[in-house]
């Protein structure tokens, strides 16, 4: 019955704390839409709502490293692999100007959707062509705003703690573009929603680590192989 009561406590809260983060956003949207066109103060909004999700959640234990890898005034290509939607959470924990490539779905969930909208993250449709045409071609816009753009070169979220097979669509970017690429390690959010039922049932300790970044200068077009496996090899290196 407790644990009913605190997973009841914990939905409750989190729904609530992403509502209010809807109406900040809208608010900061509306007033400064002539001199903030990129949504920076919006998506900053979403600092102090991770940390607050993260903190009121009982069951989760956060630990997160790394952030001096990230040079402030650089705009980067971050990679990172792909457990489940509480990434993203983790994700804001490194207080980075971004935007992220999602699933279209996800635009579709009441006030989650409507935040990402807000915020102007990049919207992808699976298995369509001029989709993922688009998607790179506004990446691209962004980062040359000085928006970083996070993906998830895996394409699904792994099944195991194995990272899979990575896509090139990140790496062909970040070369065309000459921007580096930031690996971003991710641990322990697999469970952090519970699958099949709303019981927070056991803690889980989730971890976010940001590795150091790979100077993409020196990497031609043809080259997004090698830095693909590159990258690959640092998130599955990377130790926590």
């Amino acid at each position: 019955m407790k644990q009913a009561i605190l997973s009841v406590i914990i939905w409750v809260v989190g729904i609530a704390l992403t509502v209010l983060l809807f109406f900040v956003m809208a608010f900061f949207s509306i007033i400064l839409y002539p001199f903030d066109r990129e949504r920076r103060v919006a998506h900053a909004q979403c600092f102090w709502w991770t940390d607050a999700v993260t903190a009121l959640n009982p069951y989760w234990d956060v630990k997160v490293s790394g952030l001096e890898n990230i040079n402030r005034d650089k705009t980067y290509v971050v990679v990172s692999n792909h457990q489940s939607l509480a990434d993203i959470v983790l994700m804001y924990k490194t207080k980075m100007q971004f935007k992220w490539v999602a699933k279209e779905s996800l635009f579709k969930i009441p006030v989650l959707g409507w935040n990402m909208m807000l915020a102007r993250h990049i919207r992808l449709r699976r298995g369509n062509f001029s989709s993922i045409k688009k998607v790179y071609r506004e990446a691209g816009e962004w980062l040359r705003k000085g928006i970083s753009v996070v993906f998830f070169p895996e394409g699904t979220r792994s099944d195991n703690h194995e990272i899979g097979d990575f896509q090139n669509g990140a790496f062909k970017l970040a070369i065309k573009e000459k921007v580096p690429i930031l690996p971003v390690i991710i641990e322990g959010t697999k469970n952090a929603i519970p699958k099949g039922s709303w019981l927070f049932k056991t803690k889980i300790s989730c971890a976010i680590k940001v590795l150091a970044p790979i100077d993409t200068s020196g990497f031609l077009p043809g080259d997004f192989v090698r830095l693909r496996d590159l990258a690959k090899a640092q998130l599955s290196g990377g130790a926590l």
